[in-house]
């Protein structure tokens, strides 16, 4: 299931223990809009093994300040304890973010 995360949210979600992806994007951006549907089927395919989210960069300052959000589409992948385990910026294939979602459930 694909999760709207907040900067009220994020806390709570970064504490459930479990692997979190966070894609930074906004409506307005084109290549946001190229792998939303990618995003979606990775949250399908592993729900209940990790935390798939998306944080809109217009409406969340506090998340996009915090880990320097520059270029948009960023996804993060964060460890189960919560540390930045890599992130992909830009468009790429299912591949490469699958891969990075297997990394974290080593």
């Amino acid at each position: 299931m694909l999760r709207t995360i907040t900067d009220e949210n994020f806390n709570e979600v970064l504490n459930e223990g479990k692997p979190l992806v966070l894609d930074f994007w906004a409506e307005w951006c084109g290549p946001c809009r190229a792998i939303a549907p990618i995003i979606s089927e990775l949250a399908s395919e592993y729900d209940g093994k990790v935390i798939i989210g998306k944080v809109n960069v217009d409406e969340n300052n506090s998340l996009v300040s915090q880990y320097g959000i520059r270029s948009i589409p960023t996804v993060m992948f964060f460890k189960k304890d919560g540390q930045i385990a890599d992130k992909l910026v830009g468009v790429a294939a299912k591949t490469a973010f699958a891969g990075k979602i297997k990394e974290l459930l080593k």
